[in-house]
């Protein structure tokens, strides 16, 4: 299984930037795809997921600004960031819920600068 997440960078408050991850095709269809991120001396949190049958869900903090979406003939997830805040900032993963499991890829570096 290989999730290949692309699209961080530095960007100023009010910006916004699209994350995109990659999902090797035998997980993409039957997984619950999803974003999480990291920040310095904080634990990983959910940013959006998509559920398996569900609804998507959000965090409280981005809902209204982020949006997840998903292009199934590419295999890929996207997180589309608007109105970033510095308090974004975070390495950025992409995950993929499995029954039993679940699978993250390598993390992408967002730094907002106020």
């Amino acid at each position: 299984v290989q999730l290949q997440a692309s699209g961080g960078g530095l960007v100023q408050a009010g910006g916004s930037l699209r994350l995109s991850c990659a999902a090797s095709g035998s997980i993409f269809n039957s997984a619950a795809m999803g974003w999480y991120r990291q920040a310095p001396g904080k634990q990983r949190e959910l940013v959006a997921a998509f559920t398996r049958g569900g609804p998507t869900n959000y965090a409280d903090s981005v809902k209204g600004r982020f949006a997840i979406s998903r292009d199934n003939a590419k295999n890929t997830v996207y997180l589309q960031m608007n109105s970033l805040k510095p308090e974004d900032t975070a390495v950025y993963y992409c995950s993929a819920v499995v029954l039993g499991g679940a699978f993250w890829g390598q993390g992408t570096q967002v730094t907002v600068s106020s």
